[in-house]
């Protein structure tokens, strides 16, 4: 790190580009361990979120652990989780399309009424995250009506996401004894290069927090802290939604910027709420409303249509345009 900080002014952009190189290495893992028998959804699910979302856990624990701004904490949840929702979702869609159910094209449905199994799967699987991503919202927009989360707000945030997770857990070790599978010998050295990637995400999270926390004057400044570390952090899901979008696997590119969120509302927010009693930042609400009704959009679109129109995603690139006028204005 010393080295890099002697370089100067180039010294952010370089932290930046660590953070990035490190979450293509990710990637690439991931891949691999998407050719070596995880399903879309499982990765989408249990591995990438915690691959993309480090920057936002790290975050967190800077935080809380410095008695930092802890609502800058949830103002990186809420720009990483709507940035996730509207415009990660919403532009690979006007680009490339969106569509969980390839069988049910007009010319397919004469051949076979319903979609093939593992999509019709796939699509369910989402629709349960949808709905977990709903109930953990919920819960927030609940627990911070006093305008304020605390040390038992933290506790509950922090074990509805263990919750979640040790259900994904079991599901998935129950399928794999169902079919007999095995996740082979190259998954440790996978989820090793994974640590190393989350390591180098770890140095570049820090040194550029504590960063911006020095500066005080104009945008980039310790005002929009929250803002700021939130694009950062979305930066490896833009690399993932865009990737596997392009690729045509629109159920990982659900997924992984669905199941992302749950590493930020609520494992994020608990945490720093467990560390000190966090107020609520001016765009929580804003914020938090479109959260909610973003998501039961795609709720309803996956349950009715089981695609996301190109229209459609062009709606949501418009509600994130929503989304920064309005909190912005609120910061």
């Amino acid at each position: 790190m010393t080295v890099i900080e002697s370089t100067g002014p180039w010294a952010a952009p370089a932290f930046v580009g660590i953070f990035v190189l490190a979450s293509l290495l990710m990637i690439w893992r991931l891949e691999a361990m998407a050719d070596n028998g995880l399903e879309g959804t499982v990765l989408g699910t249990l591995v990438m979120p915690y691959c993309s979302g480090i920057g936002n856990l790290i975050f967190a624990l800077v935080l809380g652990t410095q008695g930092g701004p802890g609502e800058e904490v949830i103002t990186n949840a809420l720009v990483n989780n709507v940035t996730n929702l509207t415009l990660l979702i919403g532009l690979p869609a006007a680009l490339w399309g969106m569509n969980l159910t390839p069988g049910s094209s007009r010319a397919g449905r004469k051949k076979k009424a319903a979609p093939t199994p593992p999509h019709h799967v796939h699509r369910l699987s989402l629709l349960l995250t949808l709905t977990a991503v709903l109930f953990f919202t919920a819960v927030l927009y609940v627990l911070a009506a006093d305008r304020r989360l605390d040390f038992r707000d933290g506790l509950v945030l922090v074990g509805l996401f263990l919750f979640w997770q040790s259900f994904h857990i079991f599901d998935v070790l129950k399928s794999h004894a169902r079919q007999n599978k095995s996740f082979g010998w190259r998954l440790p050295v996978d989820l090793a290069l994974l640590g190393v990637g989350a390591y180098a995400i770890y140095l570049s999270t820090t040194w550029l927090v504590a960063w911006v926390s020095h500066l005080q004057g104009g945008f980039i400044s310790a005002r929009h802290l929250g803002w700021l570390s939130g694009w950062l952090m979305v930066l490896p899901n833009a690399l993932l939604a865009f990737y596997y979008a392009w690729r045509g696997q629109p159920e990982v590119v659900y997924t992984s910027q669905v199941g992302d969120g749950h590493i930020c509302i609520p494992f994020c927010v608990g945490i720093v709420a467990l560390y000190q009693p966090v107020p609520l930042p001016g765009m929580f609400w804003t914020g938090i409303t479109l959260l909610l009704g973003t998501t039961l959009f795609h709720f309803l679109v996956l349950a009715f249509l089981g695609r996301l129109p190109r229209l459609l995603g062009l709606l949501l690139v418009a509600a994130y345009g929503l989304f920064l006028y309005l909190g912005l204005l609120q910061t």
